[in-house]
């Protein structure tokens, strides 16, 4: 390899570009940028090289927040689309994979750190098991590693548009009022930056309050705060949907690995997670509350975007 290879972590409200230089193991040139502030993917890639100096790269590894079913890309929660095979003809690559975000996410697990991890509440993680990660952002991103043999494989799904559940008549009340929405009330209507604010606006109609005009920020600043008590009661409400959802999905996969929490949202928001009804609404199954008991829960706390370095893992093993 004599060229960097490019590569990018791509959600609906920021993409994260970096690139691996020859004889490193780890990315350099790390930039965020704001997805809004371009035209296309094509654009913003043009421009980061442009910014860095960069020799043309060869090979380009992309995660992306939207299902990749083909050649065309349609993100879910921004207007970007494209074509893969004009993106790679447009920058000349030699190679270019483009993958789920959140897939590239699972691939970095093994690579994260103790350092980059907090722990919330008990378990221990079993060898060699399934792993799940999943977080909130722009959306709500879902996925995990199966062990294949030798190999963890990472799972390409869109587990955050399951359908939302509700463990009590309070959250029923707010699941009615996104119903009512938006005809379906999937965990990333409520699991999300928007969703935190569609929480917040339901607990306000609930309430019998006039909701203020607030984004994702407003709401968890006021809430850390402790200034607003619906801020509160749907950063609460947030956490308690996100433990019964995490909870759904170690059970589906498993994942006696481990649940890994990543996504924008919850490292801001770790003070107020440790003492919500997280990790009691994760284990509340049951007859598989023991089950649960045992599976350790971390929030990934990196300062390095770490879906990067699972888009740089994917240039190894992705078909």
């Amino acid at each position: 390899m004599t060229t960097p290879r490019l590569l990018a972590d791509i959600g609906g409200t920021n993409a994260r570009f970096a690139l691996l230089l020859p004889g490193r193991s780890m990315p350099a040139e790390l930039e965020v940028l704001a997805c809004n502030e371009h035209a296309s993917v094509l654009d913003a890639i043009r421009g980061y090289l442009a910014r860095h100096n960069c020799v043309a790269p060869r090979s380009c590894a992309i995660g992306i927040a939207t299902p990749v079913l083909g050649d065309l890309v349609s993100m879910t929660n921004h207007p970007w689309s494209f074509s893969i095979r004009e993106l790679q003809a447009a920058l000349a690559l030699d190679r270019l994979v483009v993958i789920n975000d959140f897939t590239a996410l699972a691939l970095a697990l093994p690579l994260l750190q103790t350092s980059e991890l907090r722990r919330i509440g008990p378990g221990k993680a079993k060898a060699g098991a399934p792993q799940a990660i999943l977080g909130p952002g722009t959306g709500l991103g879902v996925s995990g590693l199966i062990p294949h043999g030798s190999a963890l494989v990472p799972l390409v799904c869109e587990g955050g548009h399951v359908t939302l559940s509700a463990t009590n008549e309070a959250e029923d009340a707010v699941i009615v009022k996104l119903r009512q929405r938006f005809g379906h009330a999937s965990a990333e209507r409520a699991l999300s930056g928007p969703g935190l604010v569609n929480l917040y606006q339901a607990c306000c109609e609930i309430a019998g309050h006039t909701p203020r005009a607030l984004g994702p920020e407003d709401v968890s600043a006021l809430a850390l705060g402790d200034v607003d008590p619906m801020c509160r009661r749907a950063v609460e409400l947030f956490f308690a949907l996100l433990g019964t959802t995490a909870g759904n999905l170690a059970l589906t996969l498993g994942a006696l690995g481990g649940v890994f929490i990543g996504g924008g949202i919850v490292p801001r928001l770790t003070g107020l997670m440790e003492h919500s009804q997280f990790r009691a609404r994760f284990e509340a199954k049951g007859r598989y509350a023991t089950y649960l008991r045992e599976i350790p829960t971390w929030v990934i706390e990196s300062d390095f975007p770490p879906a990067l370095l699972g888009a740089a893992r994917a240039l190894e093993v992705w078909p």
